[in-house]
């Protein structure tokens, strides 16, 4: 069930694509390098459709998470912003795309954070590259202020919570095929052993550092690495005995290679059929498996049809996924068990938001009319010493105080079970909190909404 609140209160939207929607030519399109992300993330908070925004983008997805007064005029805006980006329009990429709203929005969230949504259910890279958007977002601010507010704050950092706890508390990460692993198993199959093999591995990332990790497991005799930053290929073949070689001298290298597995982050494919012929004029004489698993892709299509190469990407990699998955399926439903119980928490602090106004007004209220009858009688009594005085001022508050305590535990209990905008609507007319106080307001206190929210 989705719950929605009333007019004017916020929501949470997810709006994307992924391996499941869409195919790697497609999802290559809608992928951002990092330095675009913020300039993506301000237009969507200063257009004022959105008050705060997370992206979201990997090699096997794109998603813009939301949060928004007007939930669908965010979300349209978050498509508008996706489609144009990939160069098509809102129509057209909308067959590509999936939205969740409100609860449904965050248990994506989290499942995505935990690995059950990734093409290689449980890979572990997903959590770090779900923290890195999230501190990116936090790091950009645009003409409106910030784009991360409490309400992400929260969201985000109870996914990471979440993720870490599917990790440790279930089997669901041992033995995962990842992407990288996953592309190594690909090799194996093609080869055979790979003790003797010799392999090039494009970019200095994560992935990359994760591939050179599976390639020396699997027994490969020697690795070479290049990447645009020398000083990181450099670092990164130290690491694991490999040998950095400058970028520039990548594609004559292919011919004393047997596997090449590529992952940067370049905008446009660094591999073309143009520059392997004028690297390699008389072409491999031996086969070369080249595994593709950059986002957007690194290998131009087009030297698939080059003699001795056998180009695959990494939606090729399904099958060998989809096979170790089958080992692991044990683990899924602790794994989902442990994410329901962070949509609960998740859920119930953020369904608290919208009673605290009303909360904070009745408090207030009633705190107005207590002090407004106490001075009157107090008036009438000034007989009575100030200990006195004191101890009615006192009697009055711990009374109102008891008064007040169960209202305010059915008002979370009415928000949490779905009930909660009838049963505010009613209370604010039954106390009259949208209309002028008869014996005065009280003085907003600043901290009210925090300590209301943490209570």
């Amino acid at each position: 069930m989705v719950e929605h609140f009333c007019d004017g209160d916020m929501a949470l939207a997810v709006i994307g694509l992924s391996h499941r929607t869409a195919p790697v030519a497609v999802r290559e399109r809608f992928a951002y390098d990092r330095g675009e992300v913020p300039a993506a993330l301000g237009r969507l908070v200063e257009s004022g459709v959105a008050d705060e925004a997370v992206l979201l983008s990997t090699c096997n997805r794109t998603e813009i998470y939301v949060s928004a007064s007007d939930v669908v005029s965010g979300s349209a805006a978050a498509l508008s912003i996706l489609a144009e980006h990939a160069g098509e329009t809102a129509e057209a990429s909308a067959r590509y795309l999936y939205q969740h709203r409100d609860r449904s929005a965050v248990e994506h969230l989290f499942r995505v954070v935990a690995g059950l949504e990734s093409m290689a259910v449980g890979e572990p890279q997903i959590q770090g590259q779900v923290k890195d958007a999230y501190n990116l977002a936090r790091e950009t601010t645009s003409a409106a202020g910030a784009v991360v507010g409490a309400t992400a704050n929260r969201l985000f950092q109870t996914a990471l919570a979440v993720g870490g706890r599917v990790r440790s508390e279930t089997g669901l990460g041992v033995g995962a095929a990842s992407i990288p692993s996953a592309a190594v198993e690909l090799s194996r199959k093609i080869f055979g052993s790979l003790k003797g093999r010799r392999a090039l591995i494009l970019g200095a990332g994560e992935m990359s550092e994760v591939t050179l990790e599976c390639l020396r497991s699997a027994g490969v005799g020697s690795c070479l690495v290049a990447n645009r930053t020398h000083e990181r290929a450099r670092d990164l073949a130290g690491r694991w005995g490999g040998e950095a070689i400058e970028f520039d001298e990548f594609a004559s290298a292919l011919s004393s290679v047997d596997i090449l597995i590529s992952s940067t982050a370049a905008a446009t494919p660094v591999l073309t059929r143009d520059l392997f012929r004028g690297s390699n004029p008389s072409g491999v004489s031996r086969p070369l498996c080249i595994i593709d698993i950059g986002m957007p892709r690194d290998v131009e299509t087009a030297m698939a049809e080059e003699a001795n190469v056998f180009l695959y990407n990494i939606d090729d990699l399904r099958q060998i996924v989809d096979h170790n998955l089958g080992q692991r399926r044990g683990e899924l439903p602790r794994a989902e068990a442990i994410i329901g119980e962070g949509v609960e928490e998740f859920w119930g602090w953020y369904v608290g938001l919208a009673v605290v106004p009303t909360i904070r007004d009745l408090r207030e209220r009633s705190e107005a009319v207590r002090q407004a009858e106490v001075e009157k009688a107090l008036r009438r009594l000034a007989h009575l010493a100030p200990e006195d005085q004191e101890a009615i001022d006192a009697l009055t508050r711990g009374l109102l105080n008891k008064l007040l305590h169960m209202p305010t535990v059915r008002l979370r209990e009415a928000a949490g079970n779905g009930r909660g905008t009838s049963v505010l609507d009613t209370v604010r007319y039954l106390f009259e909190l949208d209309g002028e106080a008869e014996h005065g307001e009280a003085e907003d206190s600043p901290d009210s909404t925090e300590k209301e929210i943490n209570r």
